[in-house]
């Protein structure tokens, strides 16, 4: 009884764990960037070697989850299938459990945008994992298939092709369900507001003995320990989003009226066919739609790209390439905002016509 319990709470979590990866591959490739850049510093330089790779990997990990999670509930080949998962389990344990002492990276990704997990969250999720992993491994003799051979080979392929498929269109086009803070509907202004007043309580120390207060105390004598929030969950939900040109801070200006915005976090990775498409959409912009540039590019970068994109003259603004990569998995990628409120997000796959933004 016990070893089923565990092989369908292990198939069912890499299934769910997969998929969600595999709504947004990119956004998985960026937190995998960021293991790989801290593990070029901390332990060898080869690793910085499989930053560019790290989109393709994004998928095949994601659809290695997915078929790992079918193959456990089916019951196919459980003594390969069980070494993979322990090599994968122990790996993952490590790697968390490394985020977390040394404070490196300080969101796994093990859900994407779904679901946030602090490190020791992370590693908690890992080692729970890991035993009901080993429970599986130590009874490997003991399962049988649950359709014919054939059947179950033709079941796991069928899941990898079909995974592959969502994360390439995912890549091709946006996520299927946008999990991130500027997703369709958002009020970018009112997200940078709290939800409500923040509530904090004032720890003190007074004759060695610890007190609290939900006010900060005016009675002399007390030394001040912490404080601490009692309503995280009221905090702004962007806390980051800022933009700015060489005249001074436009992030303002970003929430009047219609701004249709050319995100481009890196122009020099920018798709190179989009950008004559884009600039067709701009130049037939109704008057009350206002185009605007976003991009992470310093003012040397820009100003070359300029000089190969002459008739790209939309006015241009700066803003951390981070943020720029959250608002939308796109390089470049449209964005549609009236009054600060998102309307529209394109793919530059999926450029709009005029009478998709009207």
């Amino acid at each position: 009884m016990v070893k089923h319990i565990a092989r369908i709470l292990v198939g069912g979590l890499f299934i769910f764990s997969g998929l969600v990866k595999l709504n947004d591959p990119v956004g998985t490739a960026i937190k995998l960037e960021e293991y790989f850049e801290v593990f070029a510093v901390d332990f060898a330089s080869f690793f910085s070697a499989f930053v560019p790779l790290a989109l393709g990997l994004s998928v095949f990990l994601s659809v290695l989850e997915v078929a790992l999670g079918v193959a456990v509930l089916i019951n196919y080949r459980m003594k390969i299938t069980t070494w993979v998962l322990l090599g994968l389990i122990v790996f993952f344990t490590f790697l968390t459990f490394y985020s977390a002492f040394f404070n490196k990276v300080t969101d796994c990704g093990c859900f994407g945008d779904f679901i946030k997990l602090t490190p020791w969250e992370s590693f908690t999720k890992d080692i729970i994992l890991l035993v009901l992993i080993l429970i599986l491994f130590v009874n490997r003799n003991r399962f049988n298939e649950v359709f014919s051979l054939k059947a179950s080979h033709l079941t796991v392929a069928i899941t990898a092709v079909v995974c592959t498929f969502l994360g390439i269109y995912a890549i091709r086009h946006l996520p299927y369900f946008d999990f991130r803070a500027y997703y369709v509907g958002a009020n970018i202004p009112q997200l940078m507001q709290p939800s409500e007043a923040l509530r904090y309580k004032y720890i003190m120390e007074k004759d060695g003995e610890t007190a609290e207060f939900t006010e900060y105390p005016t009675e002399g004598g007390y030394e001040f320990k912490e404080m601490v929030l009692l309503n995280p969950e009221a905090q702004p939900k962007i806390t980051d989003y800022s933009v700015w040109n060489d005249e001074g801070e436009f992030t303002q200006g970003t929430f009047e009226e219609n701004k249709l915005a050319i995100v481009m976090y890196d122009v020099n990775k920018a798709n190179q066919e989009a950008i004559a498409e884009i600039q067709q959409l701009i130049a037939t912009l109704p008057d009350n739609v206002e185009p605007i540039i976003l991009t992470a590019s310093g003012e040397e970068v820009y100003s070359e790209f300029l000089a190969t994109h002459p008739d790209f003259t939309t006015p241009h603004y700066y803003a951390d390439a981070t943020v720029l990569k959250t608002i939308i998995r796109a390089n470049p990628g449209i964005v549609l905002l009236s009054d600060g409120v998102v309307q529209g997000k394109w793919h530059y796959n999926d450029t709009p016509s005029v009478d998709d933004l009207q």
